[in-house]
């Protein structure tokens, strides 16, 4: 036995007539009053921000066997109100895309393609290169003795999505390296 009252079958313009705003049983056709939600199977939600520019949507992330498969707004959060624009709207196709990148890529200098290292690898690289750098780059004091304790040789850009705990750590971490030159795109 159907579930459906017996109207449900009229052809859809004869249902929005009923119903003018084209709100619940009008807007559905029969394959989508069969479906269910990929929220409403989710295991847990959770709160997060969503990563694109420097405004800080708040985006509630649903999660089934720890996969991501729904992201939407969050109407509690008070700077977007349950709204995302297309970009937010779409992340969840960011984290599950096939094209998404999950493993640090790397091309050595003189190199014509790309070569797999595996993440402790990498951050190896990347901090023997900051020391060499500020070492070989340093400026203890200025020609007439003044102090200067910096340097030029590396600085910071901070992304769109660093919240200010992350954006405070960033800049307490260059300031200690002697960097000058750091800076962020965007003040959340």
């Amino acid at each position: 036995m159907s579930d459906r009252r017996p109207g449900d079958f009229l052809p859809p313009l004869v249902r929005q007539l009923r119903d003018p705003l084209g709100l619940g049983r009008a807007a559905q056709s029969r394959k989508s009053a069969r479906l269910t939600p990929r929220t409403k199977t989710a295991d847990r939600v959770v709160k997060s921000i969503c990563p694109y520019c420097a405004v800080g949507c708040g985006q509630k992330v649903y999660v089934k066997d720890e996969k991501v498969v729904q992201i939407e707004g969050d109407p509690d959060s008070p700077i977007s109100r349950g709204r995302l624009c297309p970009k937010g709207a779409a992340s969840e196709q960011y984290v599950n895309s096939v094209y998404r990148e999950t493993r640090v890529k790397y091309r050595r200098p003189g190199a014509t393609s790309w070569e797999h290292l595996d993440l402790d690898t990498a951050m190896d690289m990347i901090a023997d290169r900051v020391i060499a750098t500020r070492a070989a780059t340093w400026e203890d004091a200025t020609s007439d003795g003044m102090p200067l304790n910096r340097t030029r040789g590396f600085g910071l850009l901070g992304g769109a999505t660093l919240d200010s705990e992350e954006n405070y750590l960033i800049k307490k971490f260059f300031t200690a390296m002697g960097a000058i030159q750091i800076e962020n795109q965007a003040r959340i």
